[in-house]
């Protein structure tokens, strides 16, 4: 995935609307400022995990070029669903959110994959 395309990702997944109490100055509150920190550590880590899958996942999509596979693995799909579904559960996270969000990833790594089959 592009530099170009995971700005995009995590510019659309930390999207927020203003609140109401937007005019509140927030700088000195600790408790808020430590969270955010945490938070923008959390994405940076996403980030950089996000890219390190997406190195690999053209590594992939080069070989299945290579050996003549197709772009799109169905049966695996579902399965990672199904685990990160169960993972999702387990850490208490919503799994219609997880199963959203890896669907966004298969789509795009697909549309790599497609890509390096062209040429």
């Amino acid at each position: 995935m592009a530099s170009a395309e995971l700005l995009l990702l995590s510019h659309a997944m930390s999207h927020e609307t203003q609140p109401s109490h937007a005019n509140h100055n927030t700088a000195g509150d600790t408790t808020l400022v430590s969270f955010r920190k945490s938070i923008d550590n959390i994405d940076a880590a996403i980030i950089h995990m996000l890219a390190e899958r997406f190195r690999i996942t053209q590594a992939v999509g080069e070989y299945k070029a290579k050996v003549t596979l197709p772009p799109a693995d169905p049966a695996r799909e579902k399965r990672q669903i199904e685990r990160l579904r169960k993972l999702s559960e387990e850490a208490d996270l919503d799994p219609e959110f997880s199963e959203k969000f890896l669907r966004f990833i298969i789509e795009e790594v697909i549309r790599h994959h497609e890509k390096a089959r062209e040429g």
